[in-house]
């Protein structure tokens, strides 16, 4: 099952995943420093009221009992009390503000290495991977680490320093009942560390079920109109209603295992109050305590027992932030391509002559997609490979540039082995137009220029005219201003592949690959694009992945693939001069179905099916 080893992964223990996540604020250091301060101040703040509001009763209580009323101390100690619960919320808010501008650059900092992970990924990642739950862990699993954090961090450092200083005011004013409060901690523990190792397996489940779920509908979104073209509304419901159901299901057990701590801790504190207020009254009645100290005490038991259930509730946010934050770090831990120092190339410096030199390369250990791979390309040639389904025809083109690298050989272009050449700067010679078209969001002028990033007006309109573009976009309501949604899906199939011809016409490279691009338009476009691609194949070395024949007849050299080998090469006159697997091919395309047994499957469908879907990775 795809991204299953890497849900695997994500159940580990808390503690590395929580230290992992807090070594991210060293760069907000500071101001986390001035954020415990302020936390520490309302603290202390919050701790010495009570016990001044306990002198305060006191002073009530004498004047009533024996005639003698301060009032000028009672207003001391009021006035007192009023300062420091406002310098309280004023600690409060600073230490909320620092708090959420250094958590909010944390995540920050965690989306930017999450996104340049992405970049940095091999391309078979992405077909292991589903890619909802990629997107899930880049996503939901951010928002939700930074949701965690802005209450744990504030809520948590709080919650210790009331409960210290709240045990040392009880210290210093019963020991008695002190300890009779204490009696509560250990319980509170036990309930804490229990329902903490019972719910962390739930939150990593709920997660890794969101993510799962999250592919389902990308996949369902993505291919729409496939499932009701076949009619398969109710299985993709079925389907999704799995995904929904186990969801639903780790979710409910992670809150129903962590949304117990709170009534547990608020069942001890209950039990720890009556506790305190009976034996309280009791030394009221012996003259050991005053009315203002057992008032004071018990408003510090309050806030001794409110800590302590603040945290308990708070496992809940430290277990699904510990079990998003481990699907992130397994997201950033996976191997990826080498870093490379990237050397300037010039538009213009390849010649492009290529060779391959015994290629061999396999997707899965013992399953060559290529093997034995021996081929010259000279410059400004233009080669065509054609070939079965799954025949190796697309791996060809991703070795070339590198999206996988050779198990076996070499390949070298002007004779320098692409395996010393710096990715970035081998690619910046292809200009590349896929089988599966890409558009993103934006203006059509948008999509083009993305094959030159800054071109002017006149270059973008001239590759435009060059693909057969400007003629279409011209009739939109804003021409090249016209903003396209995902995927363009305001425009024809045709349209959306032409575009994508006229951005590799922009990006004038000097190696040209063209991957199947006329498959999905009809005749008349095709013979645009073929007149379009016969100029922009001038002077350069160029690629064509064909299963139309037609669009390959002029190459200046034809690769004929089966199971990942070249069984015959030449021009279009010379292969068909021979009965072979090319003749066969052009057979079963122009002369009907009467030669169609020479065209037998070398494998089984599903087998092809598998493979064509590493293939179209590109």
């Amino acid at each position: 099952m795809r991204g299953s080893h890497a849900a695997k992964r994500t159940t580990g223990s808390f503690l590395p995943a929580a230290k992992r996540l807090l070594g991210l604020l060293r760069p907000s250091r500071g101001r986390m420093t001035l954020a415990v301060a302020a936390t520490c101040g309302f603290a202390v703040l919050n701790v010495v009221a009570p016990k001044l509001l306990g002198d305060a009763t006191d002073v009530v209580v004498d004047g009533f009992m024996h005639g003698t009323f301060d009032a000028g101390r009672l207003a001391m100690l009021l006035g007192v009390v009023s300062l420091m619960y406002v310098g309280a919320s004023a600690f409060n808010w600073l230490q909320g503000a620092m708090t959420a501008y250094a958590v909010q650059r944390l995540v920050f900092r965690l989306r930017s290495a999450v996104e340049d992970k992405l970049h940095r990924l091999p391309s078979a990642h992405f077909q292991e991977q589903a890619r909802g739950d990629v997107l899930s862990r880049a996503t939901n699993d951010v928002d939700n680490i930074s949701q965690a954090l802005n209450q744990l961090l504030t809520q948590l450092i709080m919650s210790v320093l009331m409960l210290l200083g709240s045990l040392a005011m009880m210290l210093w004013i019963s020991p008695l009942l002190a300890l009779i409060a204490l009696v509560s901690v250990p319980v509170s523990t036990l309930i804490t560390v229990f329902m903490a190792r019972q719910s962390q397996a739930y939150f990593a489940a709920q997660w890794t079920s969101t993510g799962e779920l999250n592919a389902r509908i990308e996949e369902f979104i993505t291919g729409h109109e496939v499932v009701k073209a076949f009619g398969q509304q109710d299985a993709a419901s079925a389907i999704f209603g799995r995904s929904n159901d186990r969801l639903a299901r780790s979710s409910a057990r992670a809150q129903f295992v962590s949304g117990a701590v709170q009534p547990l801790m608020v069942l001890v504190a209950n039990v720890n109050y009556v506790a305190v207020a009976v034996v309280g009254a009791l030394q009221v009645a012996a003259g050991a305590m005053t009315i203002g100290g057992i008032q004071a005490f018990i408003q510090f038991s309050r806030l001794f027992t409110q800590p302590m259930g603040q945290i308990g509730g708070m496992l809940t946010l430290m277990q699904s932030c510990a079990a998003s934050a481990e699907r992130v770090f397994a997201l950033l831990d996976e191997p990826e391509v080498p870093r490379e120092d990237a050397v300037p190339t010039r538009r213009d410096s390849l010649r492009g002559r290529i060779e391959f030199d015994d290629v061999t390369f396999a997707y899965t250990p013992g399953a060559p997609a290529v093997s034995g791979l021996s081929f010259s390309v000279l410059p400004g040639q233009t080669v065509a490979i054609v070939g079965h389904t799954g025949a190796g025809k697309t791996t060809v083109v991703n070795l070339l540039m590198r999206f996988y690298e050779l198990d076996s050989g070499r390949i070298t272009i002007d004779g320098t082995d692409i395996s010393t050449v710096p990715v970035d700067s081998l690619r910046s010679n292809f200009a590349v137009v896929m089988q599966d078209v890409w558009l993103f969001s934006g203006t059509v002028r948008d999509n083009i220029e993305y094959g030159w990033p800054g071109a002017d007006d006149a270059r973008i309109l001239a590759a435009a005219e060059d693909s057969h573009v400007d003629h279409f976009v011209r009739s939109l309501p804003a021409g090249y201003s016209t903003a396209l949604g995902t995927d363009g899906e305001s425009l024809s199939q045709g349209q959306r592949q032409l575009i994508t011809i006229a951005r590799a016409r922009l990006a004038d490279r000097s190696v040209l690959i063209l991957d199947e691009a006329t498959s999905s338009v009809d005749t008349r476009t095709e013979v645009q694009i073929k007149n379009a691609m016969n100029r922009l194949r001038h002077g350069r070395t160029s690629f064509i992945i064909a299963h139309r024949l037609s669009t390959v007849r002029d190459a200046d050299l034809i690769l004929v693939m089966d199971h990942g080998r070249i069984v015959e090469q030449g021009t279009h006159s010379s292969l068909l001069s021979v009965d072979g697997h090319y003749r066969h091919l052009y057979e079963a395309q122009f002369r009907g179905a009467d030669r169609e047994p020479a065209v037998r499957p070398h494998r089984g469908r599903h087998a092809a099916g598998q493979q064509r879907y590493r293939e179209s990775g590109l």
